[in-house]
């Protein structure tokens, strides 16, 4: 059922066009990632398929009926009421009934029969409303956004800016749409919340628009991909990874194509220019015609081309010594919470060291102790290694100031070099023309984020303390600085939530977590498979113990007998994934799932819908092991089929260009096919690999 329908959209500011000719279709259930450089546009197509804006050209349409929730990079809050009020704004009835049974509880306090039948007229009517199951799902997502339940009586104005973008969040969460559009969701969030973010939103039955830079999150999420451009609109059913290597496979055969053509027409004209008074008159008038009416078939648009020019190279730095730093003792609070104690920590010439950790349990703190900006209420000593040039990017960016131009803000660290010099440093780091004049409160996060590193590089470097420096790159950016800081020869400290950036980068983990700090070897994928390590081997023990426990005969606790097994089961291994994961103080363990399971009624009629259950699987199995041979045949015969139409592609076309444009589109086409064939075959057997790991270890 297609839920989303955009025909021809066209929009711009004045005569510049953003973009023109998009066309594309969200079915029920299909996730897809927006993707293209900052600047492009994401935004402001979310907004047209939000409808609050008017395209210059071109219609949306939403099903009639559909639920459509937007969440948006601002943070556009109410700050009226209280954070469990925000989270069911989106169900008026609910909120309006809630409110009413809060006075209806007070106002019984007097004892009346009236406002004891008021009470209890309201409490049926909320129960009918389904607003316990509703509070119940909320406080679960609550709970995996960073939301204690004491944080649920807070008013929205007391949050600060990254609570309320994931109370935002939280919010067309639990309405659960049929739409939903995000644009970069992960903002503000720690990488265990954007863990369960990803399996929350794999598991949501509705439409799903997605903008993100961060790559791992968009590969997880969205097996799909639309890349926007000013005159061209690709779509692909691959997830983002396979999409960037497919992109350039397509821009390359389609110069091919355009150069080919431009040539055959140098030559065709250079003939007709020669011949058109000779004797060839006849040959040279025909050809003149034949070009005039050849379809011209265009370079492509590489969108990305000019985000790519951007270029974080590191001025040459002397060589620092062996020792860089010796933490000895750190130790930290915070608003009289002790956040970290006890910290030992030696950083050696070329380490790169990533800190990461859940929200608000000190990273940024301990980057600054190291870096010799801590508060002076903290404690412990680090001592410094000689020859050391340090920088540090601060996440906030308060480097820059607003009321300055970028040129002046280059200039206020290297007043030696004129304006002409500074812009062409600034161009560098895309800023072009009447940019470099601009005033940075005018600047978007992106391009203060760009400006703020080429500051940073302005000066000699040895050791860098970076701050979530990708937090507002955009994915060609990101990947260059992290090749840059791959080949940086000094030391580097960072704190980060892109897991992809930080498998690229690190060579050292630090993770803060309730008041540990612990350091593990090697980078970033080694410290992500170590934990998922311990923790099935942590639930593989708690498994066992719990059946050594129950017995031989598999007694049950309170008179339930073995029907609970499976749902002890199901709790124990949660909540072994995710031990030491769990912030302090939420009343809710993290997990893969939002709602709660389902009460085993551990009688015959249970038995017996476990028994269809078993079979609706078995035959569903069947099903997906019959589609996935049938795609593997289509697979082989598309694949065959490609290798001849490309071979085909390669032959001179004897001048008939519009058939070899035709043949080019029917290639593109069936490589789409034979793309998606492959996504689903390999979506199907992953599934059933899951199945039957399953069923193993019932």
């Amino acid at each position: 059922m297609t839920v989303l329908q955009v025909a021809d959209l066209s929009f711009g500011y004045g005569a510049d066009k953003l973009f023109q000719g998009i066309t594309f279709s969200l079915e029920h259930g299909q996730r897809a990632a927006l993707v293209a450089p900052n600047g492009a546009g994401k935004s402001t197509l979310l907004r047209l398929v939000a409808r609050e804006l008017i395209p210059d050209t071109g219609s949306v349409v939403i099903r009639k009926g559909v639920r459509v929730a937007y969440f948006r990079q601002s943070h556009e809050l109410q700050a009226e009421g209280t954070v469990l009020d925000a989270f069911l704004s989106g169900f008026s009835e609910v909120l309006d009934l809630r409110h009413a049974l809060t006075a209806a509880q007070h106002a019984a306090a007097s004892g009346s029969e009236a406002d004891l039948d008021r009470l209890s007229d309201l409490t049926d009517r909320y129960h009918i409303a389904g607003g316990d199951d509703l509070e119940r799902r909320v406080e679960i997502i609550a709970a995996h956004l960073g939301f204690t339940p004491a944080d649920m009586d807070r008013p929205v104005a007391s949050l600060s800016g990254g609570e309320r973008g994931r109370l935002q969040l939280g919010v067309v969460l639990a309405i659960e749409p049929d739409l939903l559009l995000l644009d970069e969701p992960t903002n503000h969030l720690d990488i265990e919340t954007i863990t369960w973010l990803e399996k929350h939103l794999a598991g949501l039955a509705g439409a799903l628009l997605c903008v993100s830079h961060d790559r791992a999150f968009l590969d997880a999420v969205c097996p799909n991909t639309m890349e926007l451009g000013q005159r061209s609109f690709r779509t692909y059913p691959l997830k983002y990874s396979d999409y960037a290597v497919a992109r350039e496979e397509d821009l390359a055969r389609e110069r091919e194509l355009a150069e080919r053509q431009e040539a055959f027409v140098a030559k065709t004209e250079d003939f007709i220019r020669r011949n058109i008074a000779g004797q060839k008159t006849k040959q040279a008038q025909s050809r003149r015609k034949m070009l005039d009416k050849l379809e011209t078939i265009d370079r492509p648009e590489d969108v990305w081309a000019t985000a790519e020019k951007v270029r974080f190279r590191f001025a040459p730095a002397p060589r620092s010594g062996d020792i860089v730093l010796d933490a000895r003792g750190l130790g930290a609070s915070r608003g009289g919470r002790a956040l970290f104690s006890g910290v030992e920590l030696l950083i050696r010439r070329g380490d790169r060291v990533g800190v990461v950790g859940p929200n608000g349990t000190g990273k940024s703190t301990l980057l600054k102790l190291l870096a010799g900006a801590g508060a002076p209420e903290d404690v412990g000593d680090v001592r410094r290694g000689t020859n050391l040039c340090q920088g540090y990017f601060d996440q906030h960016l308060g480097s820059l100031d607003p009321q300055r131009t970028a040129v002046e803000e280059i200039r206020s660290v290297r007043a030696d070099m004129n304006v002409d010099a500074t812009r062409q440093y600034l161009s560098r780091f895309r800023f072009y023309g009447d940019d470099a004049l601009r005033k940075v409160q005018g600047f978007s996060g992106g391009e203060r984020s760009r400006l703020a590193l080429a500051k940073l590089l302005l000066e000699p470097r040895n050791l860098l303390f970076l701050d979530e420096p990708t937090n507002h790159l955009d994915i060609p950016a990101a990947e260059i600085l992290e090749e840059a800081l791959a080949g940086f020869e000094g030391t580097v400290l960072l704190v980060s939530h892109d897991r992809r950036f930080l498998e690229q980068v690190t060579t050292r983990i630090v993770a803060v977590r309730e008041g540990r700090v612990d350091v593990y070897p090697g980078g970033f994928r080694d410290y992500r498979d170590n934990l998922e390590k311990l923790a099935a081997e942590a639930a593989a023990r708690e498994a066992e113990e719990r059946e050594a426990a129950r017995g031989p005969a598999g007694g049950g606790r309170g008179g339930r007998g073995g029907a609970s097994a499976p749902r002890d089961e199901q709790r124990g291994a949660a909540a072994a994934a995710d031990r030491g994961a769990k912030a302090p103080g939420r009343a809710v363990r993290r997990s893969g799932a939002t709602m709660p399971p389902p009460d085993d009624a551990g009688d015959a009629a249970a038995r017996k819908r476990a028994f269809e259950s078993d079979k609706a699987a078995a035959r569903a199995a069947e099903r997906k092991r019959k589609r996935i041979k049938e795609l593997e045949a289509e697979i082989a015969a598309g694949e065959s089929q490609l290798a001849e139409m490309r071979d085909e592609l390669k032959k001179d076309p004897g001048g008939d260009w519009a058939k070899l444009a035709e043949a080019a589109r029917k290639e593109q086409a069936l490589a789409k096919r034979v793309d998606a064939a492959m996504a689903e075959w390999m979506a199907l057997s992953e599934e059933l690999g899951a199945s039957a790991t399953a069923g193993g270890g019932a």
